[in-house]
């Protein structure tokens, strides 16, 4: 999988980087090997990892064997955005 970078998600990151740690490689972790996968908004995906007593989220969209990353941010609100399974 390829992994292309807008400039809002790469400022983003090295933001998150300043106050939490989250590198850009643990970015691209989490992207290629996430706990869940959500839906977002026009066709936009999130890939979601915990990360220190809250989520990291990617926004992201998939073409063919690339995944654009439009956004990255950290939430405690777990609760909100984790999708429990059902059945």
């Amino acid at each position: 999988m390829k992994i292309i970078w807008t400039r809002h998600a790469a400022e983003r990151q090295k933001a998150w980087e300043n106050r939490l740690g989250i590198t850009r490689e643990l970015v691209e972790r989490v992207l290629e090997n996430p706990e869940q996968v959500v839906e977002g908004y026009q066709g936009a995906r999130i890939a979601q990892s915990r990360y220190r007593d809250g989520l990291l989220r990617v926004v992201f969209v998939e073409h063919g064997v690339e995944r654009k990353v439009l956004t990255v941010y950290w939430t405690s609100k777990v609760g909100k955005y984790w999708e429990a399974k059902t059945g």
